[in-house]
């Protein structure tokens, strides 16, 4: 029914959109020959056809078509410093220009001195490192599953942990539920093997756990949720997921790929007073390159090693602990560290000044707007946004059934039409908004509100 609506809308701004950025368009259709819808991550595409980057520094990127692109997306939200920093790009220049930087095959200093600088700022005992998000929760998982001997693994329903078997069941909204796998070619047992949870609902997560606590081998979630809507757990939520898990003998997975290193200077937990048994890191801890982590328990983690057997297979890859990669989580982890007290309220001051003004916009078309991405009673900013549009202006948008739900939230508008009319200022979001950067200013932010109000007045007249 949104689609109907909002057709002839959507039809001129793509239309627009298309003659504007015209040599993405050509560049879009010579890709599709050779690739697959003509990019390689789906969460990069939309329709008609994303803009191609020729270059990035700070809070903005150029494209093809020589537009000065005010970007929120931010790398997938990995770009805390901004694009391209100097503070990680100088120490890698130096040494790709002292013999040093290209996969060597041996270990170095540096993988010590990261696992010892994550280590310290998560409080976890053991780190191992790989080369995303996606595999930093698929190993994690399988500590689990072997460390308890139970099959099962119970998540939340909207939460993305990447492409692997375990995740991929509950990612998107379908029907009027969160219950059905992704994709084929998935493993038969998945679909019994993975139980839904609704986040923020501490009374169906104890529910769950009576009934099959037996069989829960870990509860992987997310403490601040991304794809899901920005939205944060509750304390009281989070504190019963420990209680839970720990009475029932299952592992507490905190899948902080977006979260770690995005409100401080290490895992979003410590902020709870949580400490999970295993967390997951990646983006921002890697400093633009591809590193993530799972870090831990020492009994659990020592599964992987030698004096556990090995049962557990996290044997790492080819590019894991890649020497470019480490020197620059190094760089950025040691910068957050010296600057904590500064960059961290800076940001967070953005994102509040960023979440009001946008939904004072609307309001003054008549638009009812509200951001998620709030702040709590435990963590005192947050530099990620989501722009909603509730159905009914009066619902709590506190879990992704919400936020997800077309009969709660018009997602066409938020990820259609807002896209859209935003990328014809020269504004860039993702679902609405995204994570701002150290690299934003206070004037980017006023931009940003001009945008949205040049989108706002089309919506109201259309």
């Amino acid at each position: 029914m949104a689609e109907t609506r909002y057709a002839s809308l959507i039809a001129e701004l793509e239309e627009e959109y298309t003659q504007r950025f015209a040599r993405s368009a050509q560049s879009d259709a010579r890709a599709s020959k050779v690739l697959v819808d003509g990019a390689t991550h789906m969460a990069r595409y939309y329709t008609p056809f994303p803009f191609r980057c020729q270059a990035a520094r700070g809070a903005y990127v150029w494209d093809m078509d020589g537009h000065q692109i005010l970007d929120f997306w931010q790398g997938h939200y990995a770009n805390i410093l901004g694009h391209n920093p100097p503070e990680i790009t100088a120490p890698l220049a130096a040494a790709f220009a002292d013999r040093w930087g290209l996969q060597s095959g041996f270990p170095d200093e540096l993988e010590e001195e990261v696992g010892t600088l994550i280590a310290r700022q998560t409080g976890a005992e053991r780190v191992r490192f790989t080369t995303s998000g996606t595999l930093a929760t698929m190993y994690a998982i399988m500590l689990a599953r072997a460390y308890t001997n139970k099959p099962c693994i119970l998540k939340v329903g909207g939460g993305w942990h990447g492409g692997q078997p375990w995740a991929l069941k509950g990612v998107s909204y379908k029907g009027d539920a969160y219950s059905h796998l992704e994709s084929e070619g998935l493993p038969r047992s998945v679909e019994g093997e993975v139980m839904l949870t609704r986040f923020n609902d501490p009374e169906e997560l104890t529910t769950i756990f009576r009934q099959n606590g037996d069989r829960i081998a870990c509860f992987i979630l997310e403490p601040w949720l991304g794809a899901g809507g920005y939205i944060g757990a509750t304390p009281e939520y989070l504190r019963i997921a420990r209680e839970l898990t720990a009475k029932y003998g299952a592992v507490l997975i905190l899948d902080e790929v977006i979260a770690g290193f995005r409100f401080r200077a290490g895992n979003l937990a410590a902020l709870y007073g949580v400490q999970p048994d295993l967390m997951t890191l990646g983006k921002i801890a890697g400093g633009g390159m591809p590193l993530a982590a799972v870090a831990g328990r020492l009994d659990i983690m020592r599964l992987v090693g030698r004096a556990g057997g090995r049962r557990v297979r996290f044997d790492g890859g080819t590019y894991s602990a890649h020497p470019a990669t480490l020197l620059a989580a190094k760089a950025m982890i040691n910068h957050l560290v010296n600057h904590e007290a500064e960059i961290y309220p800076y940001i967070a001051a953005l994102g509040e000044k960023a979440r009001r003004g946008i939904e004072q916009t609307f309001a003054i078309h008549g638009i009812v707007a509200r951001c998620t991405g709030d702040a709590n009673a435990v963590v005192p900013g947050s530099s990620l946004a989501g722009v909603q549009f509730p159905i009914n202006g009066k619902d709590v948008l506190d879990c992704p059934e919400d936020t997800q739900n077309p009969a709660k939230c018009d997602i066409v508008l938020r990820e259609r039409v807002l896209k859209l009319g935003l990328l014809l200022q020269d504004v860039n979001v993702a679902h609405g908004l995204g994570a701002i950067s150290t690299a934003h200013t206070e004037a980017d932010i006023n931009r940003l509100i001009v945008a949205v109000e040049a989108v706002a007045a089309r919506v109201a007249r259309a």
